[in-house]
């Protein structure tokens, strides 16, 4: 049925309101299903903001074409059917938005329509407090044990994934201090910083992975992973922002006062609040953290929230449509966004040989500074894009900090745009590429690529691995160039004599570059581990290796199966492993940096024995103390090792709250059961 026989007494003007109104409906809709459950966003925030804005406002002045089932009446999104769905104890609402000054204005004009001249003032006020780019949770604490995390689902209900929000180090699993309320949800935002996002994002780049779009769709879709240790393996933060009552209620009378109480309970607060007595004031705030302060936080945020301070005043104003609170407005920042020229896209060879494209810009203005450059991850990510050299493009520096672009202008093409592809050859050393099975990424195979040895002594300097304070990428440039350099263990036969010849070396900082490098050969195996570069193997996959072989002697002999059996390795890092040990080059650098005094060892290791050496454990059920990492990591320091799966060869099995099958399991195979509190023991003795 159309809008006209629905309406048949509209006008035009109705009949062309009610048009625009189902064609907004559809494109949100989209939109929301793109963002919330699909986690690939097409359309851009300021876009969603201006559609979602002009339906509210076309539904204000046609009431009858509002529907209960319009994208203004909605939170979030449907839940996904891979999880179970929890309900939230309340409630949870979004927020109304301002994108101007007179528009917080309005927000204060209209609560004092309600309330009354100088409530606001007499109530405390209001707060103000960042508004976190990620996505929003409810976690449900009973005495303060942490029982459920749910996403926000469609505001009601939302996806169980507690199993991952466990896995959060921010996340406490029991709260501090005592007398907390039986039952409550602390509400928040799960998100990344965009040092975690872009360390996330190269490593599946190396891995030959599709890279994720942006910090806050990469940290919703990590609470979705069916698989908790995926959760695990991302760099997922949380900052809490509110707590309700079974009844509705907060556990206290301002949202200053709560902020407060969730920071003694251990929950993380976003830094950057505040307290005014005047809208005014608030707005200077908003206007001092766009301009300044946003591009010092090191994580996204999209705006501030100003909140009416005193909670009884909150509960005198209400809620609109079920679906905002009259009591608290976003007030949304600008978008961080540019169009500008694709000059040409460059190739970099990284540390491993994969081949990173790169766009060069037509020099843009972007969130305060000058933008050059833009990452293109890989050639897939073009190709998906059809980013051509010579396209205009829209380009976003994410928080100030990372710029990437968001896709070309196709209507803006001339025709003398070009097609790009990867090169064959390796621009650095002109060696064939190459491609491993169905990895997206291409290599130069070259160990010696001038490339690839630039970019692998700047990562084994750096802070994760060997940590070499002072010698930075232009140092070892220099370096490389004044031929002192040519791998990773001719940096520790420098000496300051050889350093002060070179420019701008000065004998003190040649003495401390030197002093750093010889501080190096403490660092243990596991940082050495990882300063190697080897294919696949991050800083986490080091410290399993390091820990379960304890020696570069272990490490060099064991069999692919063997570095598989490790926890966490599996066969494709192991078969990396296994090939780097059995390259002559490889096994050549590494007997050099042992000839220069380097650790060769892991303290604390698996192999150097513990009360539970060689003991094959299960865990099952929820733990009252413990998280299962936690539990993990005791049991891998005390010489033992977790299995997923109860079997004849299992020792025993920790059980918890809700343990399930594999308790069963245990039990009909005579398996011994334990708690929590006897693992304790088990794991102290020495």
């Amino acid at each position: 049925m159309n809008a006209a026989s629905r309406f048949p007494t509209q006008s035009n003007e109705g009949n062309a309101a009610a048009a625009r109104v189902a064609l907004l409906r559809q494109q949100l809709e989209q939109a929301q299903y793109e963002y919330y459950v699909l986690d690939q966003p097409a359309m851009a925030d300021s876009a969603y903001d201006e559609q979602f804005r002009e339906l509210q406002q076309l539904e204000a002045s046609y009431p009858e074409l509002s529907r209960p089932d319009s994208p203004t009446m909605r939170v979030g999104a449907l839940v996904q059917s891979a999880f179970q769905t929890h309900r939230h104890l309340a409630r949870m609402l979004s927020l109304d938005n301002a994108f101007s000054d007179s528009e917080l204005v309005a927000f204060e004009e209209s609560i004092t329509r309600i309330a009354g001249e100088g409530a606001i003032k007499q109530a405390g006020g209001y707060t103000a407090e960042l508004k976190i780019d990620g996505a929003a949770v409810a976690l449900t604490y009973e005495n303060g044990h942490l029982t459920f995390g749910t996403t926000r689902g469609d505001g009601t209900s939302g996806e169980d994934v507690t199993s991952n929000i466990r896995t959060i180090p921010s996340i406490p699993l029991r709260l501090r201090g005592a007398a907390h309320p039986p039952v409550m949800e602390i509400r928040g935002e799960v998100f990344m910083t965009f040092s975690g996002f872009e360390v996330l994002n190269e490593a599946r780049v190396a891995a030959g992975e599709a890279v994720f779009v942006n910090p806050r769709n990469s940290a919703a879709g990590s609470l979705r992973q069916l698989d908790p240790s995926l959760t695990a393996a991302r760099p997922l933060k949380f900052f809490g922002y509110s707590a309700i009552l079974p009844n509705g209620t907060t556990p206290a009378a301002s949202q200053w006062a709560l902020l407060e109480l969730l920071q003694g309970w251990g929950i993380p607060v976003a830094p950057h609040r505040a307290h005014f007595a005047t809208i005014a004031e608030a707005a200077a705030w908003a206007y001092t953290l766009e301009h300044e302060g946003r591009a010092t936080l090191g994580f996204g945020i999209d705006g501030g929230v100003v909140k009416v301070n005193d909670v009884r005043l909150q509960e005198e104003l209400g809620v609109r449509n079920d679906r905002t609170p009259r009591w608290a407005i976003a007030r949304k920042f600008a978008p961080d966004m540019a169009v500008t020229k694709l000059e040409r896209i460059e190739v970099n060879v990284g540390r491993t040989g994969v081949l990173t494209p790169y766009a060069v810009l037509a020099p843009v203005e972007v969130g305060g500074a000058t933008v050059t450059f833009a990452s293109l991850h890989n050639a897939d990510q073009i190709a998906h894009k059809d980013l051509r050299a010579g396209d205009m493009v829209q380009l976003v520096r994410a928080g100030d900090v990372i710029p990437y672009i968001l896709g070309p202008l196709p209507e803006q093409r001339t025709g003398a745009e070009i097609r790009w592809e990867m090169p064959t050859i390796c621009p650095r050393c002109d060696t064939p590429t190459v491609k491993y099975g169905d990895d997206v990424a291409t290599y130069c195979p070259n160990v010696m690529c001038p490339g690839r040895l630039l970019e692998g002594l700047v990562h084994f300097a750096g802070r994760e691995a060997m940590n070499i304070d002072g010698l930075s990428y232009a140092r070892i440039q220099g370096l490389m160039e004044a031929n002192l350099v040519h791998d990773a263990a001719d940096i520790f036969d420098i000496t300051s004599p050889q350093l002060v010849a070179l420019e701008r070396f000065a004998q003190k900082s040649a003495d401390n570059l030197v002093e750093a490098i010889a501080s190096a050969r403490e660092r243990p195996l596991s940082r050495l581990l990882f300063g190697l570069g080897i294919r696949h193997v991050g800083s986490q996959a080091a410290q399993l290796l390091a820990r379960n072989f304890g020696s570069m002697k272990a490490l060099r002999e064991a069999s692919p199966e063997a570095l598989a059996n490790v926890r966490g390795i599996g066969d494709i890092i192991a078969t990396s492993v296994f090939d780097f040990f059995s390259n002559p080059t490889a096994t050549r650098l590494v007997e050099r940096l042992e000839e220069r005094g380097l650790t060769m060892t892991e303290p604390n290791s698996i192999s150097s024995g513990g009360s539970l050496q060689g003991a094959l454990i299960v865990l099952t059920g929820s733990l009252p103390t413990l998280s299962r990492s936690e539990a993990t990591a005791l049991i891998e320091d005390a010489g033992g090792r977790v299995a997923s799966g109860v079997s004849r060869k299992t020792t025993f099995v920790v059980a918890g709250d809700e343990a399930g099958g594999k308790l069963d399991k245990a039990r009909e195979l005579g398996i011994e059961v334990i708690g929590e509190s006897e693992l304790l023991i088990r794991a102290a003795v020495q």
